[in-house]
């Protein structure tokens, strides 16, 4: 990491850094719930997600600041990023997600799957015609950037982090991944987004069995109400300790853990088993999926992942101030890969909704659960109905705890395709 006082940015102070990215943050979200015609049609068509990346990354490349010469990345990867895994997968029940219904957990994994699988066949395909668009060595091998795009489109920007951190893609690849995975997503989030309003027509063309939606309606009201309280003062600072208290354990256990490994099995390098960020990250979500069987998991309903939320949020906009909206002009194939590896995934969703005779409303959830995350699963389920919202938020959740996992794997198929 360079020193700020090397940086020919305009701003070098973190302090003030962190208050524009505050300010960013801010205005984006005050605007999206704004009743302005003008916000809610901008809205429409441009999600919040890609504005959380893509200002920061504006002022980045105007040199205004530089996120390569600045901390905040390294403090909110490192202290933020697993306190917001906690904070949002303390909130798993998973016996109300067996309760939702099968076919929205089998959407759900099948978009997981679809990902996990489409990334190594679309470097297959692509190497058939074009391989040295899927080449290159060391931090800037192809594989490497696409696995933090499995990252995003299992869990999200927290474990596109992770995915970042463990496989060490560099700089300009990871600029241009993003660049691909936001705008790719985005515009699969538009057609789902425009789905929801023929839903019908498609549950008719797919024989989807629609009859389940409105018992997950009032079995996510019921839960809501069951947990829903005013928080205090006590609540909020419950939940900032248990988010770094456990950060602060999974630090320990990291701290413990590489370096035996590093010491008696330095083989597993191979598969990123001797990286301290991969230990922080799963013990991260391991613990918050062991604190949803407690009564800790009570504390959603004083916002939990609320607060999880925010802190997610000020780590997408640290990763946005790193990159270069530039670099996408420099490698415009990578959107072919993209493209490729989106089909794959839309592919196997339709073709198992077929099957199981799912409703669009689980094909639209189960894929945005994995594509967007938390910040846009609610948005696609709140299409089909206001108080579907959470049914969103939940599969999310799981795909945060999925994420890490199912993403790492997916970049060791990439590497042996690559190699």
């Amino acid at each position: 990491m360079n020193e700020t006082e090397a940086s020919t940015a305009l701003i070098t102070n973190d302090a003030i850094v962190l208050g524009l990215l505050a300010g960013i943050l801010s205005l984006i979200f005050i605007t999206q719930r704004s009743e302005h015609p003008y916000f809610r049609k901008f809205y429409t068509y441009v999600p919040s997600l890609l504005l959380c990346y893509f200002i920061p990354s504006i002022f980045n490349s105007l040199n205004i600041i530089d996120g390569e010469a600045s901390n905040l990345y390294y403090v909110a990867s490192r202290y933020l990023l697993p306190a917001s895994l906690v904070l949002l997968t303390l909130s798993i029940d998973l016996k109300g997600v067996i309760q939702l219904g099968p076919k929205a957990l089998i959407m759900f994994l099948a978009g997981t799957v679809g990902i996990v699988i489409g990334g190594p066949l679309a470097i297959l395909i692509v190497s058939g015609f074009a391989p040295d668009l899927v080449g290159g060595a060391g931090p800037d091998a192809v594989w490497r950037g696409l696995a933090t795009v499995a990252g995003s489109w299992i869990g999200g920007g927290a474990n596109q982090a992770a995915m970042l951190e463990i496989f060490g893609a560099s700089p300009d690849l990871f600029a241009a991944m993003v660049t691909v995975d936001v705008i790719i997503a985005s515009i699969w989030l538009a057609f789902l987004l425009y789905g929801a309003g023929i839903a019908p027509k498609i549950d008719r063309i797919f024989k989807g069995d629609t009859s389940a939606i409105e018992d997950l309606r009032k079995k996510v009201e019921n839960y809501r109400l069951s947990i829903a309280k005013m928080p205090e003062l006590s609540d909020t600072m419950a939940i900032i300790g248990v988010g770094f208290g456990m950060t602060a354990i999974a630090h320990l256990g990291s701290d413990t853990i590489t370096p035996w490994i590093v010491e008696r099995y330095p083989y597993l390098d191979r598969f990123s088993l001797t990286s301290p960020f991969f230990w922080l990250i799963s013990i991260a979500t391991a613990l918050g999926l062991g604190l949803s069987f407690t009564r800790v998991r009570t504390l959603e309903g004083v916002g939990a992942s609320r607060i999880g939320s925010l802190l997610l949020y000020v780590l997408v906009a640290t990763i946005g101030m790193r990159m270069d909206i530039l670099a996408i002009f420099q490698s415009p194939g990578y959107f072919l890969i993209g493209f490729i590896w989106m089909l794959c995934h839309v592919t196997i969703l339709l073709t198992v909704a077929k099957i199981i005779r799912a409703p669009f409303f689980f094909v639209a959830v189960g894929s945005q659960a994995n594509v967007g995350g938390a910040a846009s699963a609610p948005i696609v389920a709140s299409a089909f109905n206001p108080a579907l919202a959470p049914v969103g938020v939940l599969l999310a959740v799981v795909g945060y705890a999925l994420g890490t996992y199912a993403a790492w794997f997916c970049g060791i198929l990439m590497s042996i395709v690559a190699s």
